[in-house]
């Protein structure tokens, strides 16, 4: 490859949308007894794998040696997947440091990264505090003295292979032996995909958990920012996390090539619509953390719920009849029904909330069908307002084969989560 001149494509105005970013992405679903946010701590413990930078990220070797993201598997051994030339056992974890993408497509290459060890030790030297870390050790050694032991794992994912398991016995079993011995342990994850908490959520000493997904190169400064209270958490699970890998069902698996069709998987569906949380309706499974669910350090109250027809005359007919484009009959996207909602920050400081609309149909589960997030100072209320359009209401026709406007009663609902709801009343159609 000969040399050429470099070319720069990053724009310095994209820095606030890319922190932004990574702070919003990150998810607290454990905060005990407000053992967040931070408060100038006097020591700190570090441990695990995922809490500093990889080693080596250097694009030496071919664009393959990129694929890796950013993240710390093994990048011969990832070579050789994309290559088809290893049969290895597949990586659950990348243990050579954090990740901030994914793998394969999914992967960058940043400029930089800031890992969270990197950030915390910013933090200490700005607040005088003490760090004490152990990144190789499955059973570190703990200053107990210490205010908080933070403990950073991570679970992998790639393009080109699936998964081999939604959680990892040997970072499980090392979160365990720091709870152990510190009483206010604080796991992060950097998860690419559901990561279930079976083996230490339970844990007396764990004390706050978050998941900070895949966070790109501002990784450590916006969760730094979070740990210290300077932003707050405001995300929200995407996805439902069970109790037991189990619960999950057929759904965790793939289907896998079986006769007569033994060159290619044949998948049936037979779950039908019924995936992540609304599977976990329909079977009435209680989940650990439901979809839509995020802690803040603040809180919200909801009221005076209100629903209006904003185009009565298009209920009376059954069918969209508009022209058909892209996306389909121009009229299956006109908003039908208007939904607001007062929502106050009822605590002391500022935080944002993501109102969430769901909708419950025959089959009582219910669907997700708008959100909005909005951010308030302390005291602070604000009129949120949410639409449903005609396809929202609507449920395929099979005989039709098209959408039918539902009619009767239409339960609607406000919330925090699917299972944290607010407020709720009838819509006739």
């Amino acid at each position: 490859m000969e040399p050429h001149p470099i070319v720069d494509a990053r724009d310095p105005k994209a820095k606030p949308t890319l922190f932004a970013g990574a702070v919003e992405g990150h998810v607290l679903v454990k905060n005990v007894q407000n053992a967040l946010p931070l408060k100038k701590p006097k020591l700190l413990n570090i441990f695990g794998y995922d809490a500093k930078a990889p080693d080596t990220f250097n694009p030496t070797g071919g664009p393959l040696g990129w694929i890796v993201g950013g993240s710390a598997i093994n990048s011969s051994q990832i070579r050789d997947f994309f290559l088809s030339n290893y049969s290895g056992p597949v990586p659950n974890i990348a243990r050579g440091g954090t990740i901030i993408s994914g793998s394969g497509s999914g992967a960058v290459t940043p400029g930089y990264i800031s890992s969270p060890f990197d950030a915390l030790n910013q933090r200490a030297y700005a607040d005088d505090t003490a760090l004490f870390w152990d990144f190789d050790s499955q059973n570190p050694n703990i200053v107990v003295v210490a205010d908080a032991c933070l403990v950073f794992i991570n679970a992998y994912a790639s393009e080109a292979f699936d998964r081999p398991s939604i959680d990892d016995d040997y970072s499980d079993t090392l979160i365990n032996n720091v709870a152990s011995k510190c009483a206010n342990t604080m796991v992060i994850m950097h998860n690419a995909g559901i990561r279930i908490v079976d083996k230490f959520v339970d844990h007396p000493n764990v004390t706050a958990i978050i998941y900070a997904h895949l966070p790109g190169q501002d990784s450590g400064r916006a969760l730094v920012s979070l740990l210290y209270g300077d932003e707050n958490f405001s995300g929200k699970l995407p996805y439902t996390v069970a109790r037991k890998q189990s619960d999950y069902g057929h759904l965790l698996h793939p289907s896998q090539p079986e006769p007569p069709f033994t060159d290619f998987p044949q998948s049936n569906f037979t779950e039908g619509v019924y995936i992540d949380y609304l599977a976990f309706q329909k079977k009435n499974i209680t989940p650990q953390y439901e979809f839509g669910f995020g802690l803040s350090y603040t809180t919200f109250q909801y009221s005076n719920m209100q629903i209006k027809k904003s185009a009565p005359e298009a209920y009376n007919a059954a069918y969209p009849s508009g022209v058909i484009q892209q996306g389909g009959h121009v009229d299956l996207w006109a908003d039908l029904v208007e939904v607001t909602v007062q929502v106050e920050n009822t605590g002391k400081v500022a935080g944002a909330e993501v109102v969430q609309l769901y909708l419950e149909r025959m089959d009582n589960v219910k669907w997700l069908r708008g959100f909005e997030k909005i951010v308030l100072a302390p005291g602070q209320s604000e009129t949120v307002t949410l639409k449903l359009n005609r396809r929202d209401l609507s449920d395929w026709d099979v005989v039709a084969q098209d959408w039918k406007l539902a009619e009767g009663d239409i339960h609607l609902f406000v919330g925090a989560s699917v299972r944290e709801i607010r407020l709720q009343c009838s819509l006739i159609l």
